[in-house]
């Protein structure tokens, strides 16, 4: 599965009732709880990775991408827009990047 494919249905469980989709439910809570929901999940994708347990890691990094399209969906922002921002940067060095968004 791609991550277009997982934005796709996040985008279809999202016009399903809040009572019948997860999403739905997290979506309607509003933007900052969507924001907060992916923030608890990149913590304890964290707490895995410094665990090193594999098995746990990969269902916690699964939850932080799921839950980083529902936060982008709460923002109407395209995984397109993310995807054409990193291809903007590809071919600039990491460090020169950084400096860049100082000035």
């Amino acid at each position: 599965m791609t991550l277009e494919e997982l934005e796709t249905i996040v985008a279809t469980r999202a016009e399903a009732s809040p009572e019948e989709s997860w999403t739905a439910k997290l979506l309607a809570k509003g933007p900052e709880k969507c924001a907060e929901k992916f923030g608890e999940e990149a913590v304890e994708a964290i707490i895995e990775a410094v665990k090193n347990d594999r098995e746990k890691l990969t269902g916690e990094a699964a939850d932080v991408l799921f839950h980083f399209l529902v936060m982008l969906k709460a923002r109407d922002l395209p995984l397109s827009d993310v995807m054409a921002e990193l291809a903007r940067r590809q071919g600039q060095s990491g460090l020169a990047e950084k400096a860049a968004r100082k000035g």
